[in-house]
């Protein structure tokens, strides 16, 4: 396995840089290794794919964090997993590339494919599965690109037409006073083009929509709240872009017995009076199952136990929580006679030996 270099060495910027650092850093390091300027360039298309990857995790507030705190590993928990392609890295910073390379006219071409839309799960879990991780798949109806037409919205052995009132350029001009005003063509909405015949299957969109299986692997330890991130996975893009991103947001259902506490786990046991005045032993329920558990004597109510590394695993990081056991002592009820008789001498007792202990302190 090749291990990755380091974002902020890739950038050449300190890690206390700004976010403007950064675009700035990129900027050049694009400009300099973009596939126009090397063509045939295995190196420089890596270089490109290696910067943009870097700029893309520190310009995320999110990512950033994670990334100086764990390192590369801990971005994989997220579902981040860098570019596959020119497309996806041209479609997330179209910004730069047309403020700052002027590659065309400054906008966004008119046959342009645009990137699909980010899409948003909620999915609920049980508490367990957040404690351990799970793998299951999910239902997810989005737009996928027409297989029928292949997206491009026609009807087989036809093409889209140059939009007559805006000659395909997409835009009109409006003259006023000593200003002339673009604005997008209201015929074509913007896209330059027209389809005469759309295809049955799409009606001339070029996209459908389906039901999507995706596999989706929850990490142990997630909480309510927890966001994953599934690259590629959203709705495709508009003629044939390259798809948004899937975000899977997750909410973990109470248990009966156990509470969370960031990465502890937090119970309460009921024992007897007896038990708590005499000791013993008791089973306690885990999440890996029943564990004994030492009740010396004299233990009060409220008394705090715990099992070390029997919480909830680390999401970010190594390691366990612990098990935090608190004791609740039961007062009997519906006592038998002879139950109630044992009682009022143990009341007698220990009357007597409280007596005993406070003439000792005035004697």
């Amino acid at each position: 396995m090749i291990s990755k270099r380091d974002y902020y060495d890739i950038l050449g910027v300190d890690r206390n840089a700004t976010v403007e650092e950064l675009k700035a850093k990129y900027r050049k390091l694009a400009l300099k290794y973009h596939p126009d300027r090397n063509p045939e360039s295995k190196e420089a298309e890596e270089n490109f794919k290696e910067a943009a990857e870097a700029y893309e995790v520190l310009r995320d507030p999110q990512k950033r964090n994670i990334y100086d705190h764990y390192g590369h590993e801990g971005l994989q928990g997220t579902g981040f997993s860098g570019f596959r392609g020119f497309e996806d890295i041209f479609s997330s910073f179209t910004d730069i590339f047309d403020d700052f390379f002027s590659f065309g006219t400054g906008r966004r071409s008119r046959t342009a494919a645009r990137r699909g839309a980010d899409l948003r799960y909620d999915l609920t879990i049980s508490f367990t599965d957040a404690a351990f991780g799970m793998e299951t798949e999910i239902d997810v109806q989005k737009l996928q690109t027409c297989s029928t037409c292949e997206g491009s919205g026609c009807e087989s052995g036809t093409y889209p037409e140059d939009c007559a009132q805006c000659a395909g350029t997409g835009q009109i001009s409006r003259s006023q006073g000593f200003f002339s005003i673009r604005t997008p063509c209201p015929n074509c909405r913007g896209e330059g083009r027209t389809i005469a015949s759309p295809c049955p299957e799409c009606r001339g969109t070029g996209q459908v929509e389906k039901n999507h299986k995706v596999t989706l692997r929850i990490p142990a330890g997630v909480d309510t709240g927890s966001r994953l991130q599934l690259t590629r996975e959203g709705e495709s893009g508009p003629r044939g872009g390259p798809p948004g991103d899937l975000y899977v947001y997750v909410s973990v259902k109470p248990h009966d017995f156990f509470k969370r506490s960031d990465n502890h786990v937090v119970c309460q046991v009921p024992i007897s009076f007896v038990q708590a005045s005499l000791g013993g032993n008791i089973d306690v329920p885990t999440l890996t199952g029943e564990k004994k558990l030492h009740i010396p004597k004299g233990t009060q109510p409220g008394e705090v136990f715990r099992f070390k590394g029997e919480g909830i695993p680390s999401l970010r990081g190594y390691g366990k929580g612990d098990q935090i056991i608190q004791i609740l002592v039961k007062t009997p009820t519906g006592l038998t006679k002879k139950q109630e008789a044992l009682l009022r001498e143990f009341a007698e007792l220990d009357a007597a030996k409280l007596s005993t202990k406070i003439k000792k302190i005035f004697n």
